[in-house]
């Protein structure tokens, strides 16, 4: 995305977002792992801030990963579990810079995820 198609996505307006698992069919998501998709906010993943509506499916999950940054995740709906606990709705989340993860959610969920860094997804040997 260019930084034409950036300004032109602006402002961007979500409104009632506390009940968004009502009108997530309307979100343009995109695949990303196994049985999450993506809908981002602003930035590309991969350099940069990051912010985005992240979908669970019923037992999605992200790999293991490390974060680079400080990473933010506020709890809109359903839940999902990591390597430290499980977070329910309305839960807000701070992992910071050097945090390693695995996230999933058995019963799903939709996250809003806002990164100071890209993750860096981690091999089977690390």
């Amino acid at each position: 995305m260019d930084a034409q198609q950036v300004l032109e996505k602006f402002p961007l307006r979500i409104d009632d977002v506390l009940r968004i698992a009502e009108h997530q069919d309307g979100i343009p998501w995109v695949a990303y792992k196994q049985g999450v998709d993506i809908f981002r906010l602003y930035g590309d993943g991969i350099s940069g801030p990051t912010a985005a509506l992240i979908r669970y499916r019923k037992g999605g999950e992200v790999p293991a990963h490390e974060h680079v940054g400080y990473e933010h995740i506020l709890m809109l709906a359903g839940s999902q579990e990591d390597d430290q606990g499980s977070y329910i709705s309305g839960t807000l989340i701070i992992n910071p810079p050097g945090t390693r993860h695995t996230v999933r959610s058995a019963v799903g969920c939709i996250v809003l995820a806002i990164y100071e860094k890209p993750v860096r997804f981690l091999g089977a040997s690390e």
